[in-house]
């Protein structure tokens, strides 16, 4: 069964309440979310498997440890989990980034796909889906069946909030995903919005309303 792990280190945690704040403007928030993104890396990464390498440092030779395995791929949710990248690029620099485009349908709430583009070798690597938030669980859902519909089998999600229902209902349809998040929420409201959350992430990112 998939886990939810809470990333609740305490500068994560600090950052998150100045992001909630109505009075964070858009820079401010675009750089916290950037941070934020990449103290979350710290988690998601302490499971790669390391192998040994000879070097040579200036006093003589040494082993040391380097990251073995699969290569990575960063997939952010657009348009808001574009926010998140440059945190994860900022830890992986030679990952490789997909990105899927879904949009959640105003009257219905279920996500729709306009978008999807990968790396041509998805399939070999270790793949971090990115998106702030998680509500109804509908995009995150679908995104990883697009991702595993292309022979991904090593995926994990990183979202910064998630509202209980929708961790439950992703949980469900992919029970063999992690979840990863700072803050699991109270409840989603009748508009489908995360409270107490902190708003539409992609519209304070990019200045939009």
């Amino acid at each position: 069964m998939g886990k939810t792990i809470v990333c609740d280190h305490p500068l994560i945690q600090h950052k998150l309440g100045i992001l909630r704040d109505v009075n964070t403007g858009a820079k401010e928030f675009r750089a916290l979310v950037t941070e934020i993104a990449m103290l979350m890396g710290y988690e998601l990464t302490k499971d790669f498997q390391l192998e040994d390498k000879e070097i040579e440092t200036p006093m003589g030779d040494a082993t040391v440890k380097v990251i073995a395995g699969k290569k990575v791929a960063i997939v952010p949710i657009l348009r808001a989990g574009l926010g998140m990248v440059d945190g994860f690029l900022n830890l992986i620099p030679a990952a490789k980034v997909g990105h899927i485009g879904l949009y959640r349908d105003p009257k219905t709430f279920k996500p729709v796909s306009y978008y999807c583009k990968m790396p041509e070798d998805i399939a070999k690597r270790q793949v971090i889906i990115v998106d702030p938030m998680i509500a109804t669980g509908g995009s995150t859902i679908d995104a990883v069946t697009e991702l595993k519909n292309l022979g991904c089998k090593n995926i994990k999600v990183a979202n910064i909030i998630g509202a209980p229902e929708g961790i439950e209902a992703f949980h469900r349809v992919h029970p063999d995903v992690d979840i990863y998040v700072c803050s699991i929420d109270e409840r989603l409201n009748d508009s489908k919005y995360i409270i107490p959350g902190l708003g539409d992430a992609g519209d304070r990112l990019f200045g939009t309303k």
